[in-house]
Order: structure tokens, then sequence, then C-alpha cells
């Protein structure tokens, strides 16, 4: 997938503590721009504020003393996106750009993200240093506030930075900031998306979908399903997984899928697993599904009788197809109930060769008739 060329610029506040460290930066106003050389970022004034941001934004910027930071408002430009991040507010940037949908996923460079941000606490009154977090309760509390610390991190949960009408998050703290997630993408309760990752359609997560993992539209992700990501093991491979694809509960893949492609629940397939041969051509993601279903005796057995079953049909037909014409006129019969005089008589007798039934019945009837005028 090609690298977004373009630059980006965004308007927000920044938290900075004390000794000059930022902690997070936060995007209001964001957009792509030409591409430019370069990045940075400066300060606005007052009237860059209300232009920019809107009257709303006037009177944010302020000194916290609960968690002992400054709240700046900001603009930054990053030059490319196809070039590195080179500070915590470049990364936040694109970090936004990902979660508002403006990049795809692994379209823009993220290289030593890592290094770049800070391991910070997020609180319920925004991010603080960690050593800061004893006295900053105590002083919340103090004045009657909530101080919860919702985790201790270098990635912020998405929803406290960007709100998406069109998707459902059960639980916020396992979608990170810079998850991508497309209109009518819903993220259960046990579902994780981690930055740089996301789908590309109406899905379902139940499961988890690591870094630079994409699921296209119409894809089910079971629960407790695991989508091996760049970050497992330091690999390089993307994986990506087609459109209407199913991975069953507490299965995993560590390699792409193409379209409707359907992994067994309990079934994971890696790059190192190996593949059985038929006729010298390797069986891809279409067999896997065939024979991850005889896994269960109980099934094999089941289909192993059905087979036997249908098998013998043609068998026993091709059988009585070829076997000696039987001889139809020794089963030749005939049978006649009549009341002769005051009595029911009643007569069954085979048929002779070169007698018809007509002849045969005229006959016993004929006979029964002197019988009842002798009598």
């Amino acid at each position: 997938m090609a690298m977004e060329q373009r630059g980006a610029k965004g308007e927000g506040f920044a938290t900075i503590s004390t000794d000059g460290r930022v902690l997070d930066s936060w995007f209001l106003q964001l957009r792509l721009s030409a591409q430019a050389d370069g990045a940075a970022t400066a300060r606005l004034t007052e009237r860059e504020i209300k232009v920019s941001l809107g009257e709303p934004a006037a009177g944010y910027a302020r000194h916290d003393d609960i968690r002992n930071v400054d709240i700046v408002p900001i603009r930054t430009e990053i030059g490319s996106l196809a070039s590195a991040p080179v500070d915590v507010h470049d990364a936040y940037l694109r970090l936004h750009l990902l979660s508002h949908r403006l990049v795809e996923p692994n379209r823009l460079n993220l290289e030593g993200i890592f290094s770049l941000l800070p391991n910070v606490a997020w609180t319920t009154l925004g991010p603080c240093e960690c050593s800061r977090v004893p006295e900053a309760r105590m002083a919340a509390r103090k004045r009657g506030l909530t101080f919860e610390v919702t985790g201790v991190d270098k990635f912020p949960r998405m929803t406290d930075y960007v709100t998406l009408a069109d998707v459902r998050i059960a639980d916020a703290d396992r979608v990170r900031l810079g998850a991508y997630l497309a209109p009518g993408t819903t993220v259960m309760h046990e579902g994780f998306c981690n930055f740089n990752a996301g789908t590309l359609g109406h899905c379902m997560v139940e499961g988890r979908i690591s870094a630079g993992v994409v699921v296209g539209s119409g894809s089910d992700v079971g629960g407790g399903a695991s989508i091996m990501g760049t970050l497992s093991g330091g690999g390089k491979e993307r994986i990506t997984v087609g459109e209407r694809c199913l991975i069953g509960a507490n299965a995993g893949i560590g390699i792409s899928l193409g379209d409707d492609c359907v992994v067994e629940a309990g079934c994971y397939v890696t790059a190192g697993a190996r593949y059985v041969v038929i006729d010298r051509l390797p069986l891809r993601a279409v067999w896997l599904k065939v024979l991850t279903v005889f896994r269960n005796r109980a099934r094999l057995f089941v289909t192993f009788g059905w087979v036997l079953f249908l098998v013998s049909i043609p068998i026993c037909l091709a059988v009585n197809a070829t076997g000696p014409e039987p001889e139809r006129s020794r089963y030749r019969s005939c049978s006649h109930n009549a009341l002769v005089g005051d009595y029911w008589l009643s007569y069954h007798a085979p048929l002779t060769e070169g007698e018809t039934i007509d002849g045969k019945l005229s006959a016993l009837v004929e006979s029964w008739r002197r019988k009842a005028g002798d009598g």
C-alpha cells in the first residue's frame, strides 16, 4: 500500500508539564495539506484560537494546578506523512488523522512513535505525570472532584479525543487513539482495536485487531479471536482480512485472508503452518476450512457412514439390473369369491401354463353352480 505523500495541519491544545514535557496533543481541527518541507508546531494567539477553533474554545488554555500542567493552544504542521514523526505533537496529529478517517492504516509513517510518546497516567481530569498522581489525587479530593486513573500507557483511549457517531464501541478502554473504524463497525466488550489498524466497512469485532491489521467490509472477528499484527514478534508482514470473512471464536490468523474465507473456532493458522498437498496442489484457505471440519471424530464417522450408504446404492442397483429374469409364470394365480345358493365360496389357485384368468374364473363358477344344484 502506497504511503500518503501529502502533509497535514491541525489546531488544538497540548498538555505540557512544568518541566516542558509534552504529555498529549488534542486536535479539534485537522486536515490534509499540500506536501511541504519539514514539520513544526507553534502556539496560537487568542485571535487565532477564535478563528481556528471557534468561540467555545476561548478560555480553555490555562494552568491546571491539580495536575500541575499548562494547557496551551497549538498549530502543528507535517510536511509529508511519508516521513517519520519528529515529536509528540507530530505523532498525535497522525493518530488523530487515522481516527478521523482522513488516512487509512498503513498509509502514513509511524516509525519510532513508541520512543516519542511519553508514558502517561490517564485520569478523569486529563493526562498527568505518573509521579504527580498522589498529589493530584489529594488536591482533587480536597475540592470534591472525582479523580480516577483509567490507565497508564503511551496511547490514550480514542473516545477521549475522537468520538464517531456512526460506530458502536461497547468498552472505550479497548479502542486506542489511532484506530480506524469505518461507519457501521461494532466493537463489542471483548473486542479490541489497536492504533494504525481497523475496519474498512460494516464489521463485527469481538476479538483482537492488532497494530497494522486491516479488516474488510462485512467480516466478523469472533469472540476471543486474534489477528497477529506488526508488533507481534517484531514482524514486518501486514495482515489483511478480505470482505465477508469469519474468524471463529478463539481462532486466530498470522496470514492474510482473501474474500469469503472462514477460519473455524479454535483454529490458529500462522505462516509456519504446514499444508497437505493433493495432486501437487497446495491446500489454501478454502481447503483449510474443509480439513478443520473433520477435527471432530463424531463428524468424521457420521460423514463416512453417509458416504458408504450413498456408494452402496448404485452398486445394489447395478447388481439387480444384471441378474437373471425371474420366471413370472410361476407366480401367476387367481382368486375368486362368489355367492352360490346360500353359501359364499372363496377360491385361490395358481394358473397353469396356457390358462387365462377369465377362463379359470368361468370354470370355477360353473363348477360351483353344478355342485349347488346337485345338493
